[in-house]
């Protein structure tokens, strides 16, 4: 894991203590210019890669990273994002996705299984194909749930929203409950398609730029307890 005084800084250390000194400054000075930033690999679909902007830097990964920027942590996203990728999607190519710079892992995937109402038995067995992976790496992983629709029934309802937490809490990864949170938040509702149409594309499928914005907003602070795990020692193992 990478640490320095500037990362320590970040984080929140002798925040509102002040610098009671010259060397403090120097100090202070050196380790920011020296800090590495860490480095997250963000699994998912087309949701994570940003499919249908204009603009990449609309994306999910740009306006996560900016926002976490924003907030004074030193930290580089990576877009590991492939439109239409499944759960198995994701577990086959997890192996070169999280390269050596990973400090960690932020998995978003579950969209496209419920798209083709595959069993959440399989996907469930795909994430946690996932999870064992960051695992043996010694990598810390937010876990970002999707919620299932009523239409495969209350049973697969059931099964597939258990899941996450079900593997969070067995690998000890952080757990986001609804990727949407930041758009109910707003008073949209995945289920009313009426009420995410200011935050959607054409498609109803995929957020706009505005929808992006709020995703990451309801996302972030989960994003920065991956981070303080990360500073704080890494993974836990399962």
């Amino acid at each position: 894991m990478k640490r320095s005084l500037g990362a320590m800084v970040a984080k929140g250390y002798g925040a509102g203590r002040g610098l009671r000194n010259g060397l403090a400054v120097t100090l202070l000075t050196a380790g920011l210019a020296s800090a590495e930033p860490v480095t997250l690999v963000a699994l998912g679909d087309s949701l994570t890669a940003g499919f249908g902007l204009a603009d990449p830097a609309q994306g999910l990964v740009p306006q996560l990273e900016g926002w976490l920027k924003a907030r004074g942590h030193e930290v580089v996203v990576q877009n590991a994002g492939v439109s239409g990728d499944t759960t198995a999607g994701g577990l086959a190519r997890v192996g070169w996705a999280l390269g050596p710079d990973a400090d960690g892992v932020i998995v978003t995937l579950g969209g496209n299984d419920l798209l083709r109402g595959i069993d959440p038995a399989a996907s469930k067995a795909n994430l946690e194909g996932i999870l064992k992976e960051a695992g043996a790496r010694k990598l810390p992983v937010l876990l970002v749930a999707m919620t299932a629709p009523g239409n495969f029934g209350p049973e697969y309802k059931a099964a597939f929203d258990a899941m996450y937490g079900d593997l969070a809490g067995r690998y000890g990864a952080l757990l986001a409950e609804d990727f949407f949170a930041g758009l109910r938040a707003a008073g949209a509702d995945p289920a009313d398609p009426a009420s995410m149409a200011a935050y959607m594309q054409a498609d109803g499928l995929h957020p706009g730029p505005e929808g992006v914005r709020l995703i990451v907003e309801g996302l972030g602070p989960k994003v920065e307890e991956l981070l303080a795990e990360i500073r704080a020692g890494g993974a836990q193992d399962p």
